[in-house]
């Protein structure tokens, strides 16, 4: 075939150039088999266009030069990916979003639009970041969560603290207050920094502290 008829037609130089793999790496490519240009002349392979790359070899190139360079991916899973995604059609290259993890690559299931590995064929969990927070944050609050019993007491428990004082209901320490207290701090300083004590913890605190004195 004419090189002038090839539509979207590279060599060797123009598609290094442009996908950022190697001479050498297209050349290892070519040889082993893994990558093999589309068209190639009959008559010699040593010349400038003794190899050419077509537009859909450029754009597959792209994404191993990225899997392969960028992310670390290894050869030999590389040719796993290539050999699973042949199956699929070529075009899987091209038009599939593909992911990496932990160096295996990930790519979103047509029939159930949900991510695996390629070569495995596991699939691989997504965790929404909004429910992890959210939970987080739910689990925090009953942690946290006092009765209206333990407002304004303080106890003393073994093996919390040092089996030092802390209010009811909470790890929090009674001389950590005192000190903010002795220190000039308000009340609604020291709230914003403990927001789980209330105004009659704070009261309490000052109370133990002036009992002590």
């Amino acid at each position: 075939m004419a090189h002038s008829s090839i539509v979207g037609a590279f060599d060797e130089d123009q598609v290094s150039r442009l996908t950022g793999l190697s001479r050498n790496q297209l050349r290892t490519w070519n040889r082993t088999g893994f990558i093999r240009p589309e068209f190639s002349s009959e008559h010699t392979t040593r010349g400038p266009f003794s190899y050419i790359y077509s537009f859909k070899d450029l754009l597959k190139l792209r994404v191993l030069n990225q899997l392969r360079n960028t992310h670390g991916v290894p050869m030999s899973e590389l040719r796993r990916v290539e050999g699973e995604l042949a199956e699929m059609g070529d075009e899987r290259w091209t038009s599939q979003k593909l992911w990496v993890a932990n160096r295996k690559v990930i790519f979103s299931e047509p029939e159930s639009n949900k991510k695996r590995e390629i070569v495995s064929r596991q699939f691989v969990v997504e965790i929404a970041l909004e429910v992890v927070t959210t939970d987080a944050r739910k689990a925090i609050d009953e942690l946290n969560r006092r009765t209206s019993v333990d407002v304004g007491k303080i106890t003393k428990k073994k093996h919390v603290h040092s089996s030092k004082h802390v209010f009811s209901g909470t790890r929090i320490p009674v001389l950590a207050i005192i000190g903010y207290l002795n220190a000039g701090y308000n009340d609604r300083d020291i709230l914003d920094r403990y927001p789980s004590l209330a105004a009659a913890d704070i009261d309490a605190a000052r109370n133990w502290r002036d009992e002590a004195a």
